[in-house]
């Protein structure tokens, strides 16, 4: 992300795992751990696709380590794709060799990795060790059997999403009663919109301060 990043091989559920973690500024935070889980995998999705690094960075901005992997077959990572499960298992993986005992966790995802995170969550929560907050971008809910989340889980959805339908996420959100924050225009990887994504994802996980994107 940039000449910061730390970037490392773990030994995963499936060989080396690839992961890159950026901290805020000395004397900042850290406040804990943010996980952000990249997209497809067979459809291109990285740790460093445009959506993922944007996540980061705003997380790193309130004061967070943040960390991104690639899943199973993706760059460094060894293994093959796994329909979701094993690229669950190695962000569950990452995030439990890195956190800190006690470490607050913060989980997010964009598209595939929306899912990803969302069932990472559901299985932190039920070891009782629940994430502090969820942040799911473009979740791929018209694609995959989406779990419930928190009532607190911060969605975000772009109206002229070609991927998935933004009526797939309301549909999903609706017997939850989960409120959804819909980017009027925008597609699914929000071009030209990166900017206004990260200023969304700021003013959502903290509503009332002066947070400014940069």
């Amino acid at each position: 992300m940039n000449a910061h990043t730390q970037r490392r091989l773990l030994a995963g559920p499936s060989g080396a795992l690839e992961v890159a973690i950026d901290s805020p500024p000395a004397g900042i935070g850290p406040k804990g751990l943010a996980l952000v889980c990249h997209p497809h995998p067979l459809h291109g999705g990285t740790m460093d696709n445009k959506v993922v690094q944007t996540l980061a960075r705003a997380f790193v901005q309130l004061g967070w380590r943040s960390l991104r992997l690639n899943y199973r077959g993706v760059g460094q990572s060894e293994g093959a794709w796994d329909e979701g499960r094993g690229e669950t298992d190695d962000a569950h993986h990452a995030l439990l060799a890195l956190v800190d005992p006690q470490e607050p966790i913060l989980l997010s995802g964009f598209s595939f990795g929306g899912f990803v995170a969302a069932q990472l969550a559901q299985r932190l929560t039920a070891g009782g060790r629940p994430p502090q907050r969820l942040v799911l971008i473009g979740p791929a809910t018209g694609n995959f059997a989406f779990p419930p989340v928190a009532p607190d889980t911060l969605v975000i959805h772009g109206e002229a999403d070609e991927v998935v339908p933004l009526q797939a996420t309301l549909d999903w959100a609706r017997p939850q009663a989960l409120p959804i924050t819909v980017i009027p225009g925008v597609g699914h990887f929000f071009h030209g919109q990166l900017p206004l994504l990260k200023s969304v994802v700021l003013r959502g996980l903290v509503p009332n301060a002066d947070v400014k994107p940069h």
